[in-house]
Formats: structure tokens, sequence, C-alpha cells
């Protein structure tokens, strides 16, 4: 999941600014003592309007490490993790980041869940060579393809970047394809949140439904954390549309859609990855019903390779669900974890010849993970290209479609 372009900030200026925050650290997933440690981190919202989602990924990763530890996967060595909270903001997640980079025992994170976020740390880590999988990121920049969607050439910005969920520029136009050919749009009114992911999975959105043939109308914002969308709803109302894209997440677009069918408009709400989680439901109620969200990759509990997964996570009884990113978090964990079992095998490699080690595994990595196969492009993307479209049917998101996006 995406803020305008922030400024490069030197690692070493972050790295002081350290003291100012501890921002929550976890430590957690310890194994026997006596062996050596290596450290991953998690980068997330742990409080917050985000935070069931947030400890999602933080549980995943931790059940990951627990379990890599009982079958001594990195042999001689004991992994911990080191959650930092980065409250869904670039600012913190700047910090937290340089934080984890400046502890030489911690060799790979999984995060962040914003895009918005992720442009903040991936600068930091890769200045390091830390490798960052995110089980969420979806905005184009972060791997350069934003330079495709205006005919230039894609370079890839950040070394150690990676993640395992497709973009923006996939995730929009198959949502519009499903909107525009299966609901049947016709004329489709567009809300945005302004950040990263918001915007250009508004944007993106837009440009396939008006080529498959809808009237797309003139977008409207509104601000991360706003909760009274009357003026918006009025200027909707006046346009007549028959269906509603918003880009951004759960908390603004459970109380828009609530206030949207107050008003009359009863039209579905339709959103991203963002959108798709239980919160969502529960905070609209009976207003969510009927509306869309699309989610990378395919349904967990469709996943029979999954199966062992989820019923893991429920015997750890965490106090939050694994929610939309954990099984995501949870290969991007392994992944990380394979790469340390083949870069520690034959015990020469510490500190920064390491974490370089580690980041080019990960670039070969060919994993066989509970979401599927786990391999990335030059430009640290994932191979696989599936989503799914999911409506609310009885308070509860229900797939519709799963594909892979053509």
């Amino acid at each position: 999941m995406h803020p305008p372009r922030l400024v490069r900030i030197a690692a070493p200026l972050l790295i002081g600014a350290l003291v100012l925050s501890a921002c929550g650290s976890k430590k957690e997933s310890g194994g026997s003592s006596g062996n050596k440690t290596l450290t991953i981190g998690v980068v997330a919202p742990l409080s917050g309007d985000l935070s069931a989602v947030g400890n999602g990924i933080k549980n995943s990763v931790d059940l990951a490490i627990k379990q890599a530890n009982e079958k001594k996967t990195v042999k001689g060595y004991t992994l911990t993790m080191d959650a930092q909270d980065d409250t869904a903001k670039a600012d913190v997640g700047a910090t937290v980041a340089a934080k984890l980079v400046a502890s030489s025992g911690v060799v790979g994170v999984v995060g962040p869940l914003n895009s918005s976020v992720a442009k903040s740390v991936a600068p930091v880590m890769a200045q390091a060579d830390l490798v960052e999988i995110s089980p969420s990121n979806s905005n184009v920049d972060l791997t350069g393809r934003g330079a495709l969607v205006t005919g230039g050439t894609q370079v890839r910005p950040y070394k150690s970047y990676f993640r395992v969920v497709a973009s923006d520029d996939i995730q929009g136009p198959f949502a519009a394809q499903f909107a525009v050919k299966t609901v049947m749009a016709k004329t489709i009114a567009i809300v945005h949140d302004k950040k990263a992911y918001g915007q250009g999975l508004a944007e993106a959105f837009a440009k396939e439904a008006t080529k498959d043939g809808a009237t797309v109308l003139k977008t409207e914002t509104i601000n991360p954390g706003d909760k009274d969308f009357s003026a918006t709803i009025t200027k909707l109302k006046a346009q007549k549309p028959d269906f509603l894209f918003y880009g951004g997440e759960y908390p603004e677009a459970s109380l828009l859609t609530k206030q949207l069918k107050s008003a009359g408009l009863k039209i579905p709400l339709m959103g991203g990855d963002g959108v798709q989680s239980d919160e969502y439901t529960k905070i609209a109620g009976a207003a969510a019903e009927g509306d869309y969200a699309t989610a990378l990759g395919a349904p967990t509990d469709s996943l029979a390779s999954a199966k062992q997964f989820v019923t893991d996570y429920a015997a750890a009884k965490y106090a939050d669900p694994i929610g939309p990113y954990g099984a995501y978090a949870y290969d991007a964990a392994n992944v990380i974890i394979a790469a340390l079992a083949k870069s520690t095998a034959s015990g020469s490699k510490s500190g920064q010849a390491l974490r370089d080690d580690v980041t080019k595994a990960v670039q070969d990595a060919n994993y066989d993970g509970i979401t599927g196969k786990i391999t990335f492009d030059q430009f640290g993307d994932t191979t696989v290209k599936v989503l799914t479209v999911y409506q609310v049917k009885s308070g509860k998101f229900v797939a519709a479609k799963t594909d892979t996006f053509k």
C-alpha cells in the first residue's frame, strides 16, 4: 500500500536522530541461549487506525521466526525480531528504519505496510544494503515502474527493496476492468486521499476505466483522518454517478460509504487492498453491503498451501487477526530466513558482508511460499501478478474473482 516524493535523507543524519525515538521497539521470537543471534526487523503501524493490519504482519513474522528457531533453519544462530511502530507516518518510518540500520545484528526487514512510509524507509535501507521485503506496498515508484506509465525506461531506485505483491499499475486496471465489464458501471466517480498509494491507485483505475468505455468524472480528494465527507458527497450527488472508486484505506473509506448511502446515493464503493479489511465492514455496518475491494494475491483461506499457516497462527493465540497481509509477511520473513541459511552456511560472513550476501540471496530467491512461488525480477518486483476482487456479502468480504491481470 503509498506521499509526494520525499527528498532522500542521508542515513547518517537519520541514524543521529535515533536517540530521539524508540518508537515501540519490540524484541521477540527468542530461541535457546548459547547460539549467536541475528535479528529480522519489522516496520509497520503497530498503533493507531491501521494497527490491526500492522500487528497481523508483525505476528506473522514472529511465527515464521519461532518456527525457524524450532527447526534450526539457520544453523548456529538464534533468530529474534525487532518490531518497530512506524505509526503509518513517513517521517517516523525514516527514523525507525535508521534505528534498524544502526543495529548491526539486523540482517533483514519485513515491511512497511504503507507505500508512503516505504518511500522514506527504502532509501535508508538501500544505503546500508539492508534487505527489505514489503508484504503490501504497491506504489509504482518504489521499483521504478512509474517511468513505464509515461513511456520511459524503468530504473531500479533501491537496490535492497523487494515486494511480494503486485503494483498499482496492475491492481488499478484489474479493478477497473471488473467494474466496467462485470459490474457494468457506466458513470464512475473517483475520490482519493492524496497519499501516494491512494492517488496512484485511483489514477491507474481511472485511466483503464476510461479506456474500457466508462465515463470517469472529475476526481475529488479528501484528507487522511477526515471523518465528515458531506462536502464531497454533495459534489458527487450532483454528478449522479452509478459507481464510486476510492483510492485510500479503510478508516476513511468505511465512513465515506456510510455517509454516502445515508445521503441517498446508494451506489457501490470500490477500493483497493487498503480497503479490504474486516475493520471496513465493522465501521461501515450495513452500508458496506455490496461494496467491492481488490486485494493482492489469492485469498489466504482458499490456498491449500496456507492451511497449516492459518492453523499455526490460531494456535499461537495472537491478539490480532492475520489480516490481508499476514500470509505475505510470513512468506517475506521466510524468504529472508532462507537467504540467511544460505549466507551463513560457510560461517565466514558477518556485519555488512552478511547483509550484502543476504540481499543477493533474496534477489536470487526461488522460494515455495504459502502464497505461491516467490521470485523477483531485476527491479525487486514479484514475478506473480495474481489479484482478487472481493464483495461484501452478509457483512463479510467474499472473493468474487481471482485471476492474473491480463
